[in-house]
């Protein structure tokens, strides 16, 4: 097969990809992780482009962070360990079945590859936006269980208590910004550095990639 420009249109429209993803949220529901679907592989993926696009990036590039940042997860279907050493692998298949140039395929494979705190880092400017992309949606729309019943474990509810998280990109000045509205009736500020500070860390990394400055923004006021 001629090698072609893979659009996002063409990742998300494959029957592969279409299953794949549905089938590793299911997977991720049955275990009682947070919503890892179609919503946050959307949302990482236009993210991810963003990030690259607003920081003068090329086109192709920016293309590149959103097709992985679309994918990223999908290893979650056979199983939450090492989900992206295996998404990494389904996401070479299908692009390069789909034509996709092997530097390319090779840029997104390994983007995917080192999207994890557990092992990842930020390679280059692809890998950094799909860290900061990921890394920035945490949101009560992705808790499953109703508060009702409160039997949330920590992730759950500091997830629930986010009402509002946008990550956003200044160029003139070298900044990206990760800002985020959390009810502390719900929880506690420390209580979201206390899990995601490994993830707070990986991003400030990928920033660097970007040679930008890192900060996070709670509620108004700057905490890092």
């Amino acid at each position: 097969m001629e090698n072609k420009k893979i659009t996002i249109k063409e990742v998300k429209n494959d029957s592969d990809v279409i299953a794949f993803i549905a089938r590793a949220d299911k997977v991720m529901e049955e275990i009682g992780y947070t919503e890892h679907g179609y919503r946050h592989a959307d949302l990482v993926s236009k993210i991810a482009f963003n990030i690259l696009d607003r920081l003068g990036y090329s086109q192709r590039e920016a293309e590149l962070a959103e097709i992985a940042g679309y994918l990223h997860d999908i290893g979650n279907l056979v199983n939450r360990k090492n989900h992206y050493l295996v998404g990494a692998k389904i996401s070479g298949d299908i692009l390069k079945r789909l034509g996709m140039e092997p530097d390319e395929v090779s840029q997104i494979m390994s983007a995917i590859g080192n999207h994890e705190e557990e092992s990842g880092t930020a390679i280059d400017a692809i890998t950094a936006a799909l860290i900061l992309a990921d890394k920035s949606d945490v949101h009560r729309s992705r808790v499953r269980r109703d508060i009702a019943e409160f039997a949330f474990d920590i992730h759950d509810r500091v997830n629930y208590a986010v009402n509002h998280s946008f990550i956003r990109v200044n160029n003139e000045e070298k900044k990206i910004e990760l800002e985020l509205e959390i009810d502390t009736d719900i929880s506690q500020v420390m209580d979201y550095f206390e899990i995601f500070l490994d993830r707070m860390t990986m991003c400030r990394r990928a920033a660097d990639t970007l040679e930008c400055e890192f900060e996070i923004i709670i509620n108004g006021m700057k905490i890092l």
